[in-house]
């Protein structure tokens, strides 16, 4: 009997490469089952699976931006102050967010060196709306009327550090000193990675002007490794069904969805997707659509929503174009009886930087 599945199906793109990094993953010591799901793509590990292991735990397969994830946050504004040409010039003025200092608020020393900034790649910060509402009940949790912003981040280079020495593919034994000082690490970067979503939801919302902490509403990791009795659940680019509402993102210009876990994910590893995923290489993008934007038209969305980011060449690796579309998705999730649409969200403006 295999010991990998893919979720998807005839519709939905699914890269040659990333199936076979996931089935080679599938035959490492102590595997005992391993799932991509729809938004799977190929990377040094692959992105957008599941893999339980027992008796062993990969970090290699987790990389170096443990507890990188989701975070969802009521700013405390109110739609009708919303004032788009005000605020993307005001997030114009800054270069990088670690000019802003972070109000430390926590006992102990930070393990982030940078923290309260978001990171390069696809890591970014969007002000969002409500588009529509699904399922009013489950939406009035998440729903007040006011700006929401969401912010994908990790651990910076505290992960990337704890990585370093954490490197080897084949992996430790999970009854060793070596797994048992690993996944010490590692749960402090998933609790300062959560952290340091907020403390970016802080800075911003202060730097246009507003008062108050950001109020999470909902924060999923997907960059982690979860234990559960003897088993470990590795989650590359997937976040945990077990745990309420969640938030998927499509590219920047589309919209976020807000979906709620089946009862039973145990197909998917009780895991879903956590975006898209890519479809082109970083190093394919500008040159597939240069022609097609210029330097200003790039930092506008099909959504009308704005993008403020000072790197054009990021801008053109981080395109729509170069992501699966988040419909199909959600489609394939649906499909195969994982999730519910509670509500999708709207974006206004996507901060990159």
């Amino acid at each position: 009997m295999s010991k990998f599945s893919i979720i998807t199906n005839q519709k939905n793109w699914m890269e040659s490469t990333a199936t076979l990094q996931l089935k080679r993953i599938s035959e490492y010591k102590g595997v005992v089952s391993a799932v991509g799901l729809p938004d799977l793509h190929a990377g040094r590990s692959p992105v957008g699976i599941a893999v339980i292991t027992e008796g062993f735990i990969y970090p290699y397969l987790i990389g170096g931006d443990i507890g990188c994830g989701m975070g969802l946050f009521d700013t405390g504004v109110a739609l009708r102050k919303f004032k788009p040409v005000k605020w993307t010039a005001r997030l114009n003025y800054i270069r990088e967010l670690g000019d802003i200092p972070a109000d430390f608020q926590y006992d102990g020393d930070c393990p982030i060196p940078d923290f309260g900034t978001i990171g390069g790649g696809n890591h970014f910060a969007e002000f969002q709306k409500i588009e529509t509402a699904f399922d009013a009940v489950e939406a009035a949790k998440v729903n007040n009327g006011n700006v929401m912003l969401l912010v994908h981040s990790g651990s910076r280079a505290y992960g990337q550090r704890v990585m370093s020495q954490f490197s080897q593919e084949d992996g430790y034994a999970s009854d060793s000193s070596d797994a048992a000082e690993y996944l010490k690490y590692h749960d402090n970067a998933v609790l300062w990675a959560r952290r340091n979503r907020a403390a970016v939801a802080n800075k911003l919302i202060g730097w246009l002007g507003f008062g108050g902490e950001a109020e999470p509403i909902i924060d999923c990791a997907h960059n982690y490794i979860e234990k559960t009795d003897n088993r470990y659940i590795h989650r590359k680019g997937a976040t945990s069904a077990t745990n309420g509402l969640i938030v998927i993102p499509g590219s920047r210009g589309t919209l976020t969805y807000i979906v709620k876990p089946a009862e039973n994910c145990a197909k998917s590893l009780y895991s879903l997707s956590h975006g898209a995923g890519r479809k082109w290489a970083r190093s394919l993008c500008k040159s597939r659509i240069k022609n097609k934007y210029d330097r200003d038209t790039i930092r506008r969305t099909d959504l009308k929503s704005n993008v403020v980011c000072h790197d054009t060449d990021l801008l053109y690796q981080e395109a729509p174009e170069a992501y699966k579309n988040i419909e199909d998705i959600i489609d394939v999730l649906r499909e195969h009886e994982l999730i519910d649409v509670v509500a999708t969200l709207r974006p206004l403006i996507t901060y990159k930087g």
